[in-house]
């Protein structure tokens, strides 16, 4: 990780600024329109000729994941401008990225990345988003250009049908990236336990998709890093909030005549708590500026997600009878906190994928010495 990571730009931080004033200002989906009209977070990553603002890297990505963590956002940002931005800038079509991104950079047009299955049990945690667990198929071309999609979509991050939807399916010679004609498929909302982050399955039956490129598992393997690294710091984001909102509580809440944060006791968790979600910041920082890069993409998803599910479940347990309302957010963020912890596979998965991709086997377990 280099010193730029460590110490954000002046850009950066009016990023930053910025994205936070917007959300202050505009809550739940009102908030997409200025943030993508004013300032321009969905074209970060897009490249110039196709009407982005081309940024190198990803850190900026970071900044505004972590930003919209922190309220629980339900914009369409890593649905639309991780997800099928990314798949689509991997595909290395032209003619499908000239046609499709500008209106998803300037937030005009929204898209969905149809990827996960039903893995069955005894998956291993993995949840249905490796490609071994799609088994969608893609029926060749006739009479029309048209290829023919069967199969069903999990956890689409998407409520209804966006402008844009891109699936993952199998075909003869193995993995391909479809783009699905207007229309095609059914949209089922599923009953997730976040309600700030809607879920839908997708049936697919015959549907009518366009062929972008034969090469999906590169895509798959390289939005995957991408997703993983955006998404720990929107965890990071939701953590660091969770944490603030408590540590607030503790200052406030008087028990036995004194505020329940000068107990030892509390204080204690409250810095175990803090230095959980700097490691964790760390390590989301050190994804974003490694890019694509696989390791620190699933050490990041694995240790992020583990620290949020930890905060968001103190934050409830020393909110004591207020954590559990409807009224108090804590709920809220308990529930993202689970969501996202499974969203791209578990951080047993990744654990696994981190280990395998460091050489590590059964067979070079180290030795535990009692």
């Amino acid at each position: 990780m280099n010193a730029h990571t460590l110490n954000p730009s002046a850009e950066q931080e009016e990023l930053r600024a910025a994205v936070r004033s917007v959300l202050a200002r505009h809550e739940g989906p009102a908030a997409w329109a200025p943030l993508t009209r004013d300032i321009g977070i969905a074209a970060l990553t897009v490249p110039e000729e196709y009407g982005g603002l081309g940024c190198p890297g990803r850190t900026e990505v970071h900044v505004v994941m972590e930003e919209l963590g922190r309220v629980l956002s339900p914009v369409p940002y890593l649905g639309s401008a991780v997800l099928a931005t990314e798949a689509l800038l991997a595909c290395d079509n032209e003619e499908a990225c000239a046609r499709l991104l500008p209106p998803l950079a300037d937030g005009t047009s929204v898209a969905a990345l149809a990827w996960a299955e039903a893995s069955g049990e005894g998956d291993g945690g993995r949840g249905g988003w490796e490609a071994a667990d799609l088994t969608t198929s893609a029926e060749e071309p006739g009479t029309s250009d048209d290829w023919l999609l069967t199969g069903t979509k999990e956890y689409v991050p998407a409520a209804e049908p966006p402008d844009v939807l891109l699936a993952f399916a199998r075909t003869a010679a193995g993995l391909a990236l479809f783009e699905l004609r207007p229309g095609a498929g059914e949209f089922t909302p599923l009953p997730a336990m976040d309600r700030t982050r809607p879920l839908s399955r997708i049936t697919l039956d015959r549907a009518p998709a366009r062929l972008l490129s034969t090469e999906g598992a590169r895509i798959l393997a390289r939005v995957r890093d991408l997703a993983c690294t955006a998404l720990a710091a929107e965890q990071v984001g939701a953590a660091a909030r969770a944490l603030e909102i408590t540590v607030q509580y503790a200052k406030d809440r008087v028990q036995f005549g004194r505020p329940i944060g000068s107990f030892q006791a509390v204080k204690h968790r409250l810095a175990d708590l803090y230095v959980l979600v700097e490691e964790a910041r760390s390590l989301a920082l050190a994804a974003a500026d490694a890019g694509a890069a696989a390791e620190p993409a699933a050490a990041a998803k694995a240790a992020c997600s583990e620290a949020y599910e930890k905060v968001a479940g103190e934050m409830i347990q020393l909110h004591g009878g207020i954590g559990i309302t409807w009224e108090h957010p804590a709920h809220d963020y308990f529930k993202r906190a689970h969501g996202t912890a499974h969203f791209l596979g578990s951080p047993t998965t990744h654990r696994r994928r981190l280990a395998k991709l460091l050489g590590f086997d059964a067979a070079h377990r180290p030795t535990v010495i009692a």
